[in-house]
């Protein structure tokens, strides 16, 4: 009977497997930048410790997109004026793609491609790939308003690809 018991995080990479001709199809690493002039060097090359905060949040500024299809860590806390990085340190493109509703009021959305909106972001990836992150290169967002801020990656969102950052 334990054959047939999977983990989750296996039958994640099964089904991210199986449906990966869906799920991946426009995904790639050519095509789309990041539109905040980053590089992607991320400095110094260096990596930013990460602590665990209050909730299991981690606190640290960089989010890492996997191809894992994840935001690693998918949690992150930090205070008010803080930059956050997201850096793909995967082989295929990823959004970070604010949920329009479920950011803190007065807050400014945010969405690498710079879009304005949720509709405009997915709009965008879904016309040629506008706000896809490549490989080696990073989106940046400064959070200003205290609360919880919820984002998804549009390509890979049915795979589980979200994150959350609370700002203290």
């Amino acid at each position: 009977m334990n054959r047939n018991t999977q983990s989750r995080r296996q039958f994640l990479r099964a089904t991210a497997v199986t449906t990966g001709g869906i799920a991946l199809a426009g995904c790639s690493n050519s095509g789309g930048s990041s539109t905040d002039g980053d590089d992607g060097s991320g400095g110094d090359g260096g990596s930013e410790p990460t602590t665990e905060a209050s909730g299991g949040a981690a606190q640290t500024s960089t989010v890492e997109m996997t191809d894992e299809l994840t935001f690693e860590p998918k949690s992150i806390e930090v205070t008010a004026g803080t930059e956050v990085t997201w850096k793909n340190t995967g082989s295929i493109g990823h959004t970070v793609t604010a949920y329009e509703g479920k950011i803190p009021d007065g807050a400014a959305y945010f969405a690498s491609g710079g879009f304005d909106s949720q509709q405009a972001a997915k709009d965008g990836y879904g016309s040629g790939q506008k706000g896809n992150v490549p490989k080696g290169e990073s989106y940046s967002h400064t959070f200003e308003t205290k609360g919880t801020y919820e984002y998804y990656c549009v390509p890979h969102e049915m795979n589980g690809m979200v994150g959350t950052v609370e700002v203290v």
